[in-house]
């Protein structure tokens, strides 16, 4: 089945003028994300798919929609972007078929720490065909589970692993035994380093190619020494032997206990943070619209994992740091990432000086959305909350699925301030009428 909105948009090449179907002229997709940002209404609403890791499709549900659309055969493999979530490259041919705004600036690594290049075909446990990276391990063991290494050396032990038949990569602890004693800030920050010349003119390749070749507002996903305390690089999924507090639960704990210590951490960082942001700027200049500067995960499903207090203690004052130097410096956009019941944080990262939250987990308590909307919504941009990828939208009805995101549009939409994103990645096994609904939907009421 072709979808009856796979010609919603499209671009002239010639004029790079952005039309509807009756051949009315919109703004292009940089200026409306822009104008939504700057929370000014848009003729038409902003949508991403596929800018950060927190906004992807996964492979799987990927190539489902492409081959709906007709812009695949059912052969046609997916690259693999991100080994650890198994998301897919949103390609331009998808971005111009559903009327995308956004395109990725990623890093040349993944999370397993080697490059996304020298692709190779895969296929998946569900027969999905795949690009894999050239380092990407596809070798199972004896029960059938594939495992990934740090830089992609299988002489190290192995930091990520896929059950058979699975759908994504654990990240798997390797902590070593450790004594108060015995930790260091200088192991604990390892991984963070200064970007190198060849990074640098990479971004600024990107950059320029992305700014000049395209309309799409760029979204950066951040350099090294900005996201504190992500509990998915907690593990050093790319070193080969991570020293310091790698237990997802002892970290957690040391946030309470070792407040001192996590505290000299995040400014180690952030300092290091902070001249990577200066080189980058001076490589890519004003050319991305919005930059990804925490992924940490500050809520449950029930609750905060974290108390205001603690917040305020250790993170607040180094997201404030960070998102000064950027809004004196720059134009750039501040995008904050952090799933769960997150009501009771939200005054603080809004002091912080976040622009922009995501995902707007709008099932969690207390973030009901007409609550966001009312008291923040005069000053975040909500890039996320369009539906409940969680419930609603591998689960429901297709009839469910528009009813949710309809309601969601409008209530999100009023006086801009509002980038249409699921709730987090489109997962795997999404049913194909709730895909097809979500996007019919999407176009209908933009």
């Amino acid at each position: 089945t072709v979808l009856p909105y796979s010609s919603f948009f499209w671009c002239t090449q010639e004029k790079k003028k952005w039309s509807d179907e009756k051949g009315v002229v919109l703004m292009i997709p940089r200026e409306r994300v822009t104008k939504a940002i700057e929370h000014q209404e848009t003729n038409v609403l902003p949508l991403d798919l596929g800018s950060t890791l927190a906004t992807g499709i996964h492979v799987s549900s990927l190539h489902k929609l492409r081959v709906a659309l007709g812009l695949s055969k059912g052969s046609d493999p997916v690259k693999v972007i991100d080994p650890f979530q198994m998301l897919g490259e949103v390609e331009d041919d998808l971005r111009r078929a559903l009327g995308i705004d956004t395109v990725p600036l990623l890093p040349p690594y993944n999370c397993f720490g080697f490059e996304n290049q020298g692709w190779k075909p895969w296929t998946f446990f569900d027969g999905t065909p795949l690009l894999v990276p050239e380092k990407f391990n596809i070798i199972p063991d004896a029960e059938g589970n594939i495992y990934q290494y740090p830089q992609g050396d299988t002489r190290h032990r192995p930091s990520g692993k896929m059950p058979e038949g699975g759908f994504y990569h654990d990240i798997l602890v390797r902590q070593q035994p450790f004594s108060e004693e015995m930790l260091s800030v200088e192991k604990q920050i390892e991984e963070y380093k200064l970007l190198s010349e060849e990074d640098l003119l990479y971004y600024q390749r990107e950059a320029q190619r992305l700014y000049h070749e395209t309309d799409y507002a760029i979204v950066f996903s951040g350099v090294p020494g900005t996201n504190l305390g992500d509990i998915a690089f907690i593990p050093a999924p790319a070193l080969p032997n991570p020293q310091g507090i790698r237990d997802i639960e002892e970290w957690y704990i040391s946030l309470l206990t070792r407040q001192n210590f996590a505290k000299e951490v995040f400014a180690q960082i952030t300092e290091i943070g902070l001249k990577n942001l200066r080189l980058f700027h001076q490589a890519v200049g004003n050319q991305i619209q919005v930059i990804v500067i925490s992924g940490a995960d500050f809520g449950s499903q029930t609750g905060p994992f974290v108390s205001p207090q603690v917040y305020r203690e250790l993170f607040k004052p180094f997201h404030q740091q960070i998102n000064q130097w950027i809004h004196e410096n720059t134009t750039w956009k501040t995008f904050i990432h952090t799933c769960g019941a997150i009501y009771d944080l939200l005054p603080d990262i809004k002091e912080a000086g976040f622009d922009i939250l995501n995902p707007v987990q709008i099932s969690a308590p207390g973030m009901e959305p007409e609550r966001l909307k009312s008291e923040f919504g005069d000053h975040f941009t909500f890039w996320g909350g369009g539906v409940n990828s969680q419930s609603t939208l591998p689960f429901g009805s297709p009839e469910e699925v528009r009813t949710e995101v309809q309601r969601l549009i409008e209530i999100f939409r009023r006086n801009g301030g509002f980038v249409f994103a699921t709730v987090h990645n489109i997962q795997a096994n999404i049913p194909l009428p709730n895909l097809i609904a979500l996007f019919e939907t999407i176009s209908h009421y933009r």
